[in-house]
């Protein structure tokens, strides 16, 4: 919907308010039209898009990559055994901790796939200019044969009336007694097939009209009319001109080679895979537990501090027992406190965000491919190959461009002479047929010699107006083909 009115609002704004009420389309604004509305161009639109995300992704493994996570934990207050003795606590225990980690990674890929990464843009953007100049190309083409199906309506519908004019000439020389019935006959199937014709004419306007929309995007508002101003004038660009040219302008030449940049590229990627990298990382945390009865693990607390302190007092027996020196004022300083309980207790209440921080680490290495099973020659291999395509299909695109520019050429300059030719004979048959058409009023032709006059100016007409749309198809061929404008 909103294509629909954005076309017609374009469309109401080329006709000025005193002028006609019939829209308008020219050219320029067909192509405008097409541009933001073709699927297929649009399309190579969102390749560039794609490319683009990828440059970001290459420039971005120059930056060191970070992870955090955040996790808790719950775990049973059950002892497990390891070789027959018990381990764990017998209370309940839930747990948080958090993490940090960074690492980051050099090497000479790293560096190529950046610059594969900026080719593959520019080639992307050249695509892009590509499709664009293919759209120029096939809206050009199918506007030129609407607007000549269109004017060849045009001279059927004057036909029709020129038909019934010389019925109404042919009825006033019968009723006169000039001509007979059988001239009014002719006249009358005369008429009645050429209106068959401007029939058919006009439906052949109408589905050219309608391919054109389609090639536009967009649905075709009612009643538009096809305005150009294409003038007829002879080629003036030497071919050595069109050539240079075209060598810089071509779009599908630059989109080739923009793709043999990628595909040089990516030679330079395969190849270095085989250098080494450096590599580097770092990465910290923090853990914070809570015991769901933290009585149980005072109490254990408890009783191994009164353990440690009847060991000591017993070692100091034995001390004392082989002359050393007692040791009982250090066995004394062994005791349970409240304090001891209250640090407990404190340390238990850092559940869930009162985190103890672990050591962080820091690592570097540097690694050295030294075998993949052939896989880097594989692909080095395959890369130069594709390498040799690329440069392939340039050559083969330089030498079409050059036959293309240069059939272009000399087919304008022949279509130009016979605009010339053609616009000489229409002239000279529409004077025939109002010669004609003065002796049959006369009295000094046959209506089969006025018949045949006219038959001579349609076909005369009709070829003129053919090699006028047959010189811009060629001149239109003739930009295609250097890949820009040339007006």
């Amino acid at each position: 919907m909103r294509a629909l009115w954005r076309t017609t609002l374009l469309l109401a704004l080329a006709v000025p308010a005193a002028a006609q009420s019939r829209p308008t389309l020219t050219l320029a604004q067909a192509l405008d039209i097409a541009k933001q509305n073709n699927p297929s161009y649009l399309q190579s639109v969102t390749g560039r898009t794609r490319a683009a995300a990828a440059l970001r992704s290459a420039y971005g493994q120059l930056l060191p990559s970070a992870d955090a996570s955040f996790g808790a934990s719950y775990r049973e207050g059950r002892p497990q055994f390891f070789g027959g003795v018990a381990f764990g606590a017998t209370s309940d225990i839930v747990s948080s901790s958090w993490n940090l980690q960074a690492s980051a990674q050099l090497s000479l890929r790293t560096i190529e796939a950046i610059r594969r990464a900026n080719a593959s843009m520019d080639a992307a953007e050249a695509d892009v200019e590509n499709a664009l100049y293919q759209l120029r190309n096939g809206v050009t083409a199918q506007f030129l044969l609407a607007l000549q199906t269109q004017a060849r309506a045009a001279l059927q519908d004057t036909l029709v009336v020129q038909q019934r004019l010389q019925l109404e000439l042919a009825q006033a020389r019968a009723g006169v007694g000039s001509a007979t019935s059988l001239d009014v006959k002719r006249a009358e199937v005369g008429l009645g097939t050429q209106q068959v014709a401007a029939l058919r004419a006009r439906n052949t306007a109408a589905v050219a009209k309608l391919q054109l929309f389609g090639q536009l995007g967009v649905p075709m508002p009612d009643d538009v009319q096809l305005v150009a101003d294409l003038p007829v004038t002879a080629p003036t660009s030497s071919v050595a001109d069109l050539l240079a040219m075209a060598k810089q302008a071509n779009p599908a030449l630059r989109a080739l080679q923009a793709r043999e940049r990628v595909a040089e590229a990516g030679v330079r990627s395969a190849r270095g895979e085989y250098t080494p990298s450096l590599s580097f990382s770092a990465s910290v945390g923090g853990v914070a537990q809570q015991q769901q009865d933290v009585s149980i693990s005072i109490a254990q607390q408890q009783r191994s501090v009164e353990n440690s302190r009847a060991s000591c007092f017993t070692t100091d027996s034995l001390r004392v027992g082989a002359g050393m020196p007692s040791i009982s004022a250090t066995c004394n300083a062994i005791a349970w406190t409240p304090a001891q309980e209250q640090a407990i207790r404190d340390a238990n209440d850092k559940f869930p965000f009162g985190f103890t921080r672990n050591p962080y680490t820091l690592s570097m290495g540097i690694s050295l491919p030294i075998f993949d099973g052939f896989g880097r020659e594989q692909r080095v291999q395959e890369a130069t190959a594709s390498r040799a395509d690329a440069r392939y299909n340039v050559r083969r695109q330089e030498l079409a461009m050059t036959a293309d520019v240069t059939s272009a050429r000399v087919t304008l300059q022949a279509a130009f002479e016979a605009v010339e030719l053609q616009s000489r004979n229409a002239a000279t048959a529409r004077e025939a047929l109002q010669l004609a058409e003065e002796r049959y009023r006369v009295g000094a032709n046959t209506f089969v010699d006025l018949t045949t006059a006219r038959a001579e100016y349609e076909r005369a007409e009709t070829d003129r107006i053919d090699a006028v749309y047959e010189f811009h198809r060629a001149f239109a061929a003739l930009e295609a083909a250097v890949g820009r404008t040339l007006r």
